[in-house]
């Protein structure tokens, strides 16, 4: 079995195929503190791709509760058992990933969800750890917590998903790193659904053929962002690409968040994929809970977030969520502002650090009315 670097687990990895990295890797940052679970990027997607026969459980984009929702049901918990305790030393994952420890002609290690599974999209929703006692208050990590957790493919570095499929019917481009299935080929046998360890990939009884995210590619190509990115009213998301031909640079977002500050961490590393969704952790959920998800970095990485007032290019940085349409591929903070360019070279945003604010006259006197609020 091939040997790949796997930089999210500081070592490498038995991987199936041998390829060089796509020329540039679509990738996508979400902001935790700031999602309110409103399933905008939900319905947004749901309407626009999988409304279909056959696709009624399809979710190509899910928001869950964590720590006890989940969509399908216990899809990371089931793996996590599987997968067996692992120990990171300092960056550095020393247990298995789903590739590994097995004859290199079985798949990765998986489990198919069963109907039921797929049953309860908002099982577990809301739910805290822990009810609060009369008279406590929050403040700092809270004694009782819960955070959303938007989840959308990853399209990723070692997709589990092709390296499962007996087709050959899945791959990744070179261009920009989207992992696709040809339907054309798919059977339908369903080991992408088994192997995917974040249960992204699904199976349609009608098409009887897999489906997945498709990173809204017509819309990438056009230079435009996902519509689940576009449409998140709360602005926690940020879609562009990394670097993978050569070394991180300063001025792209991607880079500066993900690999260069390491604010922005993978989903679950351990498992040896290499996710492209990164996440800024909630800084109010305990540790531990978040170093078994997110990996190692979760300190240094909330330290940051509570920071950012004092670090003027990293909070430019994260005004560039949600302020255009467009995919920014260089960044600059220039005064009182952050300016953004997309890969032509041409301006798509320019957001301030301070809104301006208006003050009006109680009175309006161009038209005779007064401005106040009514009950």
């Amino acid at each position: 079995m091939a040997k790949r670097m796997n930089w999210q687990i500081g070592r490498e990895m038995d991987y199936p195929y041998d390829s060089t990295p796509p020329k540039r890797q679509v990738a996508y940052i979400f902001d935790t503190n700031k999602c309110i679970e409103c399933q905008t990027c939900t319905v947004a997607c749901k309407t626009c791709w999988t409304s279909g026969k056959g696709q009624e459980h399809i979710f190509y984009n899910n928001v869950e509760t964590k720590p006890y929702g989940g969509y399908p049901l216990a899809w990371d918990q089931k793996l996590l058992d599987m997968q067996g305790p692992g120990e990171w030393r300092k960056v550095t994952y020393l247990g298995n990933t789903v590739f590994e420890n097995h004859s290199p002609l079985d798949p990765p290690i998986g489990h198919r969800p069963v109907i039921e599974d797929y049953a309860a999209p908002n099982i577990g929703e809301d739910d805290t750890t822990g009810l609060l006692e009369r008279g406590g208050f929050f403040d700092g990590v809270h004694p009782h917590w819960m955070f959303y957790l938007a989840r959308i493919c990853n399209h990723c570095d070692n997709p589990a998903c092709a390296a499962a499929c007996p087709r050959k019917a899945i791959y990744k481009r070179d261009e920009d790193g989207i992992v696709l299935v040809d339907q054309e080929r798919c059977r339908g046998y369903q080991e992408c659904v088994k192997a995917c360890p974040y249960k992204k990939v699904f199976y349609n009884v009608i098409g009887r053929a897999s489906e997945k995210c498709i990173g809204c590619f017509p819309r990438v190509e056009e230079g435009k962002v996902a519509l689940c990115v576009e449409s998140c009213i709360g602005k926690i998301r940020l879609h562009g690409f990394l670097t993978t031909q050569d070394e991180p640079r300063e001025d792209n977002p991607f880079d500066y968040i993900v690999k260069i500050r390491k604010l922005a961490l993978p989903l679950y590393p351990q498992f040896g994929t290499g996710p492209n969704v990164y996440y800024i952790p909630p800084i109010h959920v305990p540790d531990g809970f978040l170093e078994m998800m997110f990996g190692p970095g979760v300190e240094e990485s909330k330290e940051l977030y509570r920071n950012l007032k004092n670090d003027k290019k990293l909070l430019g940085a994260l005004m560039l969520f949600g302020s255009t349409e467009y995919m920014i591929d260089r960044f600059e903070v220039q005064g009182d502002e952050v300016v953004g360019w997309n890969d032509k070279g041409e301006e798509v945003t320019r957001v301030p650090f301070t809104e301006p604010t208006v003050i009006r006259d109680h009175r309006d006197e161009r038209f005779g009315a007064f401005r106040h609020n009514t009950n």
